[in-house]
């Protein structure tokens, strides 16, 4: 059975309850919406998010040619412009949020990251492409550690981790809808051109696609509402917004680098073992493609993205439900942990010579095992008080896609003298390892009562 109509099939049974008083049990009055809202624009959010990666290649041959042969390292350095984007888009909402309020956030970063995509479907040079996906970064940053925080704030203790899993678990398949689009493209440019009269290719589909979904998701978010414990702060004198006070005690910094930590092996996992799954590990494992056509081998990174993504769905919906349960945040990130290395070592080392039906198979159990996205954003949001706890959930995951950066870098520089293999396993190793020193140093803060400040 095809691997989406599984997962289709399962999240369709556990996550849409079955009678409407279901979800008005566990979210209270107007925290529903909110729950809602911030699901949907996380679904945008993650679409915009992985979609240069699925379209990257067919764009670039576009621009470049086909069979250029920088194509590779122009993709890489492309994403890692987006990621730095994300990384000061990170800290600018992450202020912002703690100043002006959450909800101000999501509407700011939403319109921006809209603008920049169908803006890169207009986009046919290198130097332009660079700036809008540079932008389109900045936009991605704000949405998610917005809608966590109001979540937190909003929910009783004992249902914040549901809403969060919600939100995780149904905005990770908006890289699913992604793959989609790209591979169903002339459709939608077929009716692009029917409205407009103008032709498009499947990538400038995509882009167009993307930015329309968060312009639509803008005008539905009329009758969101602000968080209480924000407002309750807000013209207080407590200091509200200060990175530095992240930075200037020990114990704060200490709990911030290792909320930073627990993330990086989620992005170790898609921004080098899936997100190279056609240029470097495609190739390199010697996986066979011969039950592909044209068009398919175009998709290859596209279908990798997508697998993986159904996984880290049902990841993040199996660590949400695991978290309730065990009512413990640090036991299922350990058991996460323990998955992803077992995980990747087998995609290293137990591949050769695969079918590409078993590698896309494998993508989604890597991605499944690091389906404690919803968790990590959880816990760190709930770490810090109420003046900086925006800071602290937008910068966060932004630092850990961010970190992207040294990470491709670090294998790109690895892989020269030892080999992708070996590289992959020496990057992973330290991010794993690192991640789990850090979630032995976080506080449980399951039962945590949100109602409080950082002095």
């Amino acid at each position: 059975m095809d691997p989406p109509l599984v997962a289709a099939c399962f999240i369709r049974g556990v996550v849409l309850p079955s009678r409407a008083s279901t979800m008005k049990n566990i979210f209270p009055g107007r925290s529903l919406l909110l729950v809602v809202v911030a699901a949907l624009g996380y679904f945008v959010d993650i679409y915009d998010l992985v979609l240069f990666n699925v379209v990257k290649r067919e764009s670039l041959e576009f621009i470049l040619g086909a069979g250029h042969p920088d194509i590779k390292d122009i993709g890489i350095d492309l994403f890692n412009i987006q990621m730095l984007g994300m990384l000061i888009g990170g800290i600018l909402w992450g202020v912002w949020g703690d100043k002006k309020g959450r909800i101000t956030v999501l509407f700011g970063s939403i319109l921006l990251y809209s603008a920049a995509n169908i803006a890169n479907a207009f986009t046919f040079d290198l130097t332009t492409y660079a700036i809008v996906r540079f932008i389109a970064g900045i936009g991605l940053a704000g949405e998610l550690g917005a809608g966590i925080t109001l979540i937190t704030e909003t929910l009783p203790r004992d249902k914040r981790g549901y809403g969060t899993m919600v939100v995780v678990t149904f905005g990770a398949l908006g890289a699913v809808f992604a793959a989609e689009v790209a591979d169903k493209g002339a459709w939608f440019g077929s009716l692009w051109q029917s409205i407009t009269g103008s032709a498009l290719m499947n990538w400038q589909v995509t882009y167009l696609v993307g930015g329309l979904m968060g312009l639509v998701l803008l005008a539905m978010r009329i009758g969101t509402f602000e968080s209480g414990l924000f407002k309750n702060v807000q013209h207080s004198t407590v200091k509200k917004g200060d990175l530095l006070m992240l930075f200037n005690d020990r114990g704060r910094f200490l709990r911030y680098l290792s909320c930073i930590l627990i993330g990086v092996p989620v992005w170790y996992v898609i921004g080098v073992l899936v997100s190279l799954s056609q240029d470097v590990f495609i190739p390199e494992l010697r996986i066979d493609t011969s039950a592909l056509d044209e068009a398919g081998l175009k998709r290859i990174n596209g279908e990798a993205i997508k697998f993986a993504y159904i996984g880290l769905s049902i990841g993040d919906l199996l660590s949400g439900i695991l978290s309730q349960v065990l009512r413990s945040r640090k036991k299922v990130i350990f058991l996460y942990l323990a998955a992803n290395l077992v995980l990747t070592l087998i995609f290293l080392f137990g591949m050769q010579g695969a079918t590409i039906a078993a590698y896309n198979w494998l993508c989604l159990a890597l991605g499944l095992a690091t389906g404690y996205w919803v968790i990590f954003v959880t816990v760190a949001s709930e770490q810090f008080g109420t003046n900086i706890r925006s800071t602290v959930a937008t910068t966060t995951p932004n630092f850990v896609r961010g970190a992207v950066l040294p990470i491709t870098n670090a294998f790109k520089f690895i892989a020269v003298p030892v080999g992708n293999i070996t590289g992959a396993l020496v990057v992973g190793l330290v991010c794993i390892g690192a991640a789990l020193w850090a979630t032995s140093r976080v506080q449980e803060t399951f039962h945590r009562d949100m109602d409080y400040v950082e002095e």
